[in-house]
């Protein structure tokens, strides 16, 4: 078995720019994970990420509260950037951010690769829970940053 790979495709009525900017908020991706009491505790812990910065989450997922150190080991903007797992209870996570310009609009695709550890347990785990827990906290990561997009709202996260 394979690490799980997410691949997810948002239209979002707002320019490329906008997208890409909104999507290294710490303060957005915050409010978008509001119900797991996610909050940014070491490095940058508020405003926009850019090339080399890393940040610290601590969150409760399953009843557990756990940290995640994460890096932007590649910032190409307007079009593509990488959060990559640094430390945390994931063997690895690999998130590619690509952004690209359709007329007026924006096609924002992830695609989030991870892996658990605990070797064939973990694949299982996996393969039966975590792909699915996984897909949905994107998906609501990824209605907020439309949402704030295609209103007034972005002057909030971009000013």
């Amino acid at each position: 078995m394979k690490s799980q790979a997410i691949i997810l495709e948002t239209k979002i009525n707002a320019p490329a720019e906008r997208c890409f900017l909104l999507s290294l908020s710490v303060d957005l991706h915050r409010k978008s994970v509001e119900w797991s009491k996610e909050e940014a505790v070491r490095g940058i812990t508020s405003g926009l990420m850019k090339a080399g910065d890393t940040v610290t989450w601590r969150a409760k997922h399953f009843g557990i509260y756990m940290e995640m150190t994460t890096k932007i080991p590649v910032y190409e903007r307007p079009a593509y950037f990488v959060s990559e797992m640094l430390s945390g209870p994931f063997k690895r996570i690999y998130h590619q951010h690509y952004f690209k310009a359709e007329g007026s609009s924006t096609i924002m695709t992830d695609h989030f690769d991870f892996e658990s550890p605990l070797g064939i347990l973990g694949k299982l785990v996996d393969r039966l829970i975590l792909r699915n827990y996984m897909k949905n906290l994107l998906l609501k990561r990824n209605e907020t940053i439309k949402t704030i997009a295609e209103s007034e709202d972005w002057k909030n996260y971009l000013t």
